[in-house]
């Protein structure tokens, strides 16, 4: 069990990230301290609870979880990353993603330009960052303009006797628009500027703090201050966190913690340069007594975890060599291969690393000193798991022993000492005014959703009434069980179903008519639309605001199948209004509707399309183009007229 006060003087004085989990250990809030143990202890003493919002918070707060860091820098971007992973609910959200700035080098350009951004792309080019400091940013650009004549314009090709801009007569750029620029000399500059933004920067230091310290005795204050500056930037931004790598680049690390009672896999993702956060996986049997336990532990989670992925990271980060390296290095690569979507694609390699210095050390050092620190709690996690775990599976006994019982049904339900977790299937429609109805399942083993398992129906025989859709999804979805179909072959241990008795009694009476034992409840809302209480067959209900457990679960469920159900129902209801417009073109059928919508993907990039781009298409001829053309014609002079600012 976890106890609050005593986890709370087990925690370390640094810097780190912490994250406060409810009942069913989902992350409710992320936060970033300079000294952990002070900061989170801050959130339960009475005079913090004096706001509502940490009031509301702290209520809801079961647990909490930290990772280490080696500076405030680094906790604080590894908060931002795991606040847009976890979107936590007590968490302030921003709609606008905003993110930190990099610097980038536009290396896949013949003449690179070196420019602030805001978006990390697979684009060739080298970027750097991301940075806390956006002054220090603009600071670093400016000393870079002043040093360096670069390009500063986007133009890649110049015509001839174009006239130069202003920046190279007042001698901020080499002249490349007239080919006065030397190519070697100005890949020097770039080597320069990027071993710079790299970290290597005690060469340029120390010239600064020279020309500074002239500037000084010469009495030049302002250009001594304007030195003094740069240097504090350039110390700024080489304090970047390790939790970011400079490259665009996917990672592992993975650290074996072995205690006395467990052994794990702890695996510290970056993704597109950040650390997003720490996965601990569980090794059922550890090695054999006198074994390398360590390595045989890496060896067995790298053959067994990766050929599952879609996609393998470029480099798994391991801090010991294992046996049979170079094998299952070449294994992975066979994975990358197999995973192209046709054998002409050309699939990065993925590369098992050790290192010994530079930036990868560090992200190492970093994952192994937290690493420490997770060890000293590995078994007490273990053990709320499965307590969590053995909770929440005799609140579902219990509703699936009542909801049988009063259908006169013995409830199957999972004996003690067996490891599976019960299987609920969640059911919800959505419409849009009474049209486009669908439906949608979801489906959970335990806490886990199995998204592989998710169904989406388009309601064909009942549009606007809810009852009449929720017995067409459900009969539909028995009778392809019925019919052998694979993706529907899993009964489920219960049916939640999103609404009240009503829908409840609907389902009820197509389970029962196939003749098959399924509970069916229903998860009815309050006026604030969270999810109230469980509904069963007989009227009878279980309030869930005094059992947090179900309350979190049931909530959790019933948030995602109606979001499964919003998000499929846009979608027809999009495509319609897409079809809609193009029907009404004339000698535009179905095949050349699909043609169009498959080559531009957009009704916009239709209407922009010139007679020549329609010509392009195989299977158009001019009379299409034509009317293709003077459709769209027409629709944009209809809008001109009807616009108010005419």
């Amino acid at each position: 069990m976890f106890i609050i006060e005593e986890e709370l003087s087990k925690l370390p004085t640094c810097p780190g990230v912490y994250m406060h989990k409810d009942s069913l250990g989902e992350v409710i809030y992320v936060g970033k301290a300079v000294n952990l143990r002070n900061r989170v202890r801050s959130y339960f003493r009475k005079t913090s609870q004096a706001d509502p919002k940490v009031r509301a918070l702290v209520s809801n707060v079961a647990e909490f979880e930290y990772i280490t860091c080696a500076t405030e820098m680094e906790a604080l971007v590894l908060e931002c990353n795991l606040i847009k992973k976890f979107m936590p609910k007590y968490n302030i959200l921003l709609k606008d993603g905003k993110s930190y700035p990099y610097i980038e080098v536009t290396t896949a350009e013949k003449w690179p330009r070196v420019v602030r951004t805001r978006e990390l792309k697979r684009d060739g080019n080298r970027y750097f960052g991301p940075y806390t400091d956006g002054t220090a940013v603009w600071r670093i650009l400016k000393m870079i303009d002043e040093m360096y004549p670069l390009k500063k314009c986007r133009q890649q090709e110049f015509r001839p006797g174009v006239r130069p801009c202003l920046n190279y007569f007042i001698g901020k750029c080499s002249g490349i628009c007239i080919g006065e620029a030397d190519e070697a000399e100005y890949a020097g500059m770039i080597t320069e500027i990027t071993d710079v933004l790299s970290g290597h920067d005690a060469g340029m230091i120390a010239g600064l703090e020279k020309k500074m310290m002239e500037a000084s005795e010469n009495l030049e204050y302002e250009e001594a201050a304007k030195y003094r500056d740069y240097i504090k930037s350039l110390r700024t931004l080489g304090e970047t966190q390790r939790a970011s790598m400079v490259r665009d680049r996917d990672i592992d690390i993975l650290i074996p913690v072995i205690t006395d009672r467990s052994s794990v896999i702890a695996q510290y993702k970056v993704r597109d340069g950040k650390m997003i956060g720490r996965e601990i996986t569980y090794i059922k049997d550890g090695p054999a007594e006198g074994t390398d336990n360590a390595g045989e532990i890496l060896s067995s989670f790298i053959k067994q975890y990766y050929p599952s992925l879609s996609v393998l990271p470029r480099e798994i980060i391991l801090p010991l060599h294992i046996e049979d390296e170079s094998l299952i290095e070449e294994f992975l690569n066979t994975v990358n291969s197999s995973n192209a979507e046709d054998k002409s694609d050309v699939m990065h390699k993925t590369r098992i690393v050790i290192p010994e210095r530079g930036d990868k050390k560090a992200l190492l050092r970093m994952a192994s000193e937290d690493s420490v620190e997770l060890s000293k709690s590995l078994d007490e996690r273990a053990e709320r798991e499965q307590e969590r775990k053995d909770a929440l599976r005799n609140e579902i006994s219990a509703v699936i022993e009542y909801a049988s019982m009063i259908n006169g049904q013995a409830p199957v339900l999972i004996p003690e000492g067996d490891d599976r977790e019960y299987r609920i299937e969640a059911y919800d429609i959505s419409n849009f005014n009474g049209l486009d109805t669908v439906g949608a399942m979801v489906v959970y083993e335990g806490r886990k959703p199995v998204r592989s398992d998710y169904r989406k129906f388009k309601v064909r025989t009942a549009e606007g009434d809810d009852y009449g859709s929720l017995r067409e999804v459900i009969y539909r979805r028995l009778k392809r069980a019925r019919k052998g179909d694979e993706g529907f072959s899993t009964y489920p241990d219960i049916m939640f179903i999103d609404g009240g008795l009503g829908q409840v009694h609907a389902v009820k009476a197509v389970v029962d008519a196939f003749r098959i034992a399924i509970p069916v409840v229903g998860l009815a809302k309050d006026d604030a639309h969270r999810t109230r209480a469980i509904v069963f067959d007989d009227g009878r209900e279980i309030e869930l605001k005094g059992n947090r457990l179900l309350f979190s679960y049931c909530g959790n469920i019933q948030e995602e199948v109606h979001r499964f159900a919003i998000t499929y129902m846009s979608g027809v209801k999009g495509k319609k209004m897409i079809r809609s417009v193009l029907e009404d073109i004339p000698g535009i059928g179905p095949k050349r509707r699909a043609m169009l919508l498959e080559h531009f993907g957009s009704i916009d990039a239709i209407r922009k399309a010139s007679y020549e781009d329609l010509m392009a298409l195989d299977g158009m001829n001019s009379r299409a183009a034509e009317s293709v053309t003077g459709f769209f014609a027409e629709r944009n002079r209809e809008e001109k007229a009807e616009s108010p600012e005419q």
